[in-house]
């Protein structure tokens, strides 16, 4: 949305302006639903064609927004805290009062979730098939939706949770706790990733923007600001802003647009000001704006695919235009808005057998599927010879410049050749160090010496060389007597002559 004059500005153009300057299409996403169990969650399916909402006070319905065809509608009559649909639109499940339950899209009763207590917030990761929760309970939970059973199951340690979102680009859950943290969960370690104080308070929202692949979160706490970070660095934030009202809720769009919800009144802010570091607490510039007074909001979501922003609030659901929001270019064979029956069995069979492992959510997608570093060679030698890692100890400790060539003489009774101290070792030393080696004198005497080498005169070290020169020296003259004792006995012809009494 661009204006004409240097003086007009996109944020005083009202929703009936923009209905009135689309096409009838595109007018159909301005809609007004008038309820009464209100406040209401809202969430959209992949493809953006479907919508689920629910109400605090158990009012569920899905159905196709843009025929109007309605799936399900339930009264359950009991709190109702979130909804969010599953693989597709067949399946969704909903955070009642005690339990996580799933339902078809007959609003039939297929699963009740017992080991998920109190939940508050729901999230379904769709390439893992992983639904995960999180309650007042502060347990985070990690459901396998395609085999039932539970893989992780992380105490948070940070008391109840009611902030949950998940980055598309790694599948990492942001949660926002009650002193002001924002932590990162990956089914895979029992601790949080990333441990964030973003607000002196209570975290009220979070949410992360899909456009850069997950490169930017912003959080808004109970202390009234709203703040910008940079995943890659996690330092000072790049922005940070204090709206109207001190509960704001937050939610990026597939183009980067940041909805802000407070103070009666929904603020959309484009790129690229929003990523604009600014030192000073003052808002970006503003794109579009939309007063709702005196309906206090529960939720905000931007519709895939479409320029919809969804919003939840006590008195139903207001849906509104948000020119240049949505994604015009959609891939098919992920989420497609005007696929059938067919095409959804076999995207959904597609997708089952291309489930990836939870275990492979990390912080950096981009390091799975790399190619293992090169071998490390020695320095100097051909690179059809034995590879540093694969050589032996001592030549190693030679080629890196550590070997101890005195205790190598004293305990061994030879000198290294000079072609050893450069890593190349002939055959025939070798084969005679392995010999020495087979025969396992000195050994421990050996490692106790290895442990003792430093850069200062030991007493101890310097006695026990001592004593190892002192037995080989003893040791060489016992052996030059015996000899000198055998030649002088040698057996004589003439010995036969000689006198015995």
């Amino acid at each position: 949305m661009e204006v004409e004059g240097d003086m007009d500005r996109t944020w005083r153009i009202s929703q009936d302006e923009i209905v009135n300057s689309i096409g009838v299409e595109a007018a159909r996403g301005r809609k007004e639903l008038a309820l009464d169990g209100g406040p209401y969650r809202v969430k959209y399916t992949r493809n953006g064609r479907h919508i689920a909402i629910v109400g605090q006070k158990g009012h569920t319905a899905t159905f196709d927004w843009k025929t109007g065809t309605m799936h399900s509608e339930l009264q359950l009559r009991e709190t109702c805290r979130d909804i969010t649909f599953l693989q597709d639109h067949s399946h969704y499940a909903v955070a009642q009062k005690k339990y996580v339950f799933i339902y078809d899209r007959d609003g039939v009763e297929l699963h009740s979730l017992k080991s998920h207590i109190e939940p508050t917030r729901l999230e379904f990761l769709p390439f893992h098939w992983l639904l995960a929760s999180v309650g007042n309970t502060g347990y985070l939970k990690y459901q396998d939706t395609s085999t039932g059973k539970l893989v992780a199951e992380h105490r948070t340690k940070l008391g109840a949770c009611v902030t949950m979102t998940q980055n598309v680009h790694n599948a990492v859950i942001h949660l926002g706790h009650q002193n002001g943290t924002v932590t990162l969960w990956t089914p895979n370690l029992p601790h949080p990733a990333v441990r964030l104080l973003a607000h002196l308070g209570p975290v009220f929202s979070v949410s992360v923007d899909q456009s850069t692949g997950g490169r930017y979160m912003a959080t808004a706490g109970v202390d009234g600001t709203v703040k910008l970070w940079d995943c890659r660095s996690w330092g000072e934030p790049l922005r940070s802003w204090t709206p109207r009202g001190s509960h704001a809720i937050l939610a990026w769009s597939q183009r980067g647009c940041l909805a802000v919800a407070s103070g009666g009144a929904i603020n959309v802010y484009s790129r690229p000001s929003i990523y604009t570091p600014y030192p000073a607490p003052s808002p970006p510039p503003l794109y579009m704006t939309h007063p709702q007074p005196m309906k206090p909001h529960a939720s905000l979501t931007f519709c895939p695919f479409q320029d919809v922003l969804a919003i939840g609030h006590a008195a139903g659901v207001s849906c509104i235009l948000v020119p240049g929001a949505g994604e015009p270019n959609f891939d098919s064979s992920e989420a497609d808005p005007f696929e059938g029956s067919k095409a959804r069995r076999e995207r959904e069979v597609k997708s089952l057998l291309d489930k990836v492992p939870s275990d492979m959510i990390t912080l950096n997608p981009e390091f799975l599927g790399g190619l293992a570093p090169p071998t490390k060679l020695t320095e100097g030698m051909d690179p059809g010879m034995i590879p540093f890692a694969r050589r032996p100890r001592l030549d190693r400790l030679h080629v890196q410049g550590k070997a101890d060539t005195a205790e190598d003489r004293l305990s061994d009774g030879m000198a290294v050749d000079s072609s050893a101290d450069r890593g190349v070792v002939s055959k025939h030393d070798r084969e005679e160090r392995e010999k020495r080696k087979m025969r396992g004198k000195g050994k421990s005497l050996k490692r106790y010496l290895r442990k003792q080498r430093k850069n200062v005169i030991d007493p101890r070290a310097v006695a026990l060389r001592e004593h190892l020169a002192k037995q080989r020296a003893e040791g060489e003259r016992t052996r030059v007597t015996v000899h000198d004792t055998s030649k002088s006995e040698q057996p004589s012809a003439l010995n036969r002559f000689h006198y015995r009494p």
